[in-house]
């Protein structure tokens, strides 16, 4: 059976990829606003859900969210460059939680879904290493302004938990919800 991927994010695509899946893609365009005090873990189920809902289709929609936490904020897209390089400086030497909402809506309208944490420690990092990532332009379509797949590994001292999904899409628990709908993933 086939699926949809309800998101426009390259590193989901080329995740799925790896593991012999292409989905039809049809990003979902929804209000990520976070709510006034909403808790990382409650924002992302609740926007994975809002793209599921919002491609409702004759096959099984995928849908996902992504948000780096740290001290219960929410650092997500950077809006610009100095938004980037805020995130980058607060990061810096510390651990943060990376949240991933997976939420696989049946062609019955039924929901199914999961939320994935894991633990990232960053180095300690200088303002040059900071600006020379920035410059890169690799950190402004990720959540925290990083992109650990990329230049951004270098930045990580350390992972606790799922690197697939600190990427994007935490490929077991993907898998597992897709197979529930009947998606062959094997």
């Amino acid at each position: 059976m086939d699926f949809v991927l309800a998101s426009g994010s390259p590193r989901r695509r080329e995740l799925l990829a790896s593991v012999g899946l292409t989905p039809k893609v049809a990003a979902a365009e929804v209000d990520e606003t976070p709510e006034p005090g909403e808790p990382p873990l409650r924002y992302v189920q609740r926007v994975a859900t809002l793209k599921a809902r919002a491609r409702a289709h004759a096959e099984p929609v995928l849908a996902a969210d992504t948000v780096v936490a740290l001290d219960g904020d929410l650092l997500l897209k950077a809006r610009d460059t100095s938004e980037a390089r805020a995130f980058l400086a607060r990061l810096s030497g510390r651990t943060h939680a990376v949240h991933t909402a997976v939420v696989v809506s049946a062609p019955s309208g039924a929901l199914y879904g999961r939320v994935v944490s894991s633990t990232v420690r960053f180095r300690v990092l200088s303002p040059s290493q900071i600006e020379a990532y920035v410059a890169s332009g690799e950190p402004m379509d990720k959540a925290g302004a990083y992109g650990i797949q990329g230049l951004g590994g270098a930045l990580v001292a350390e992972v606790h938990g799922s690197y697939s999904n600190v990427v994007g899409l935490p490929l077991e628990e993907t898998l597992e919800l897709l197979s529930s709908v009947g998606v062959r993933t094997s």
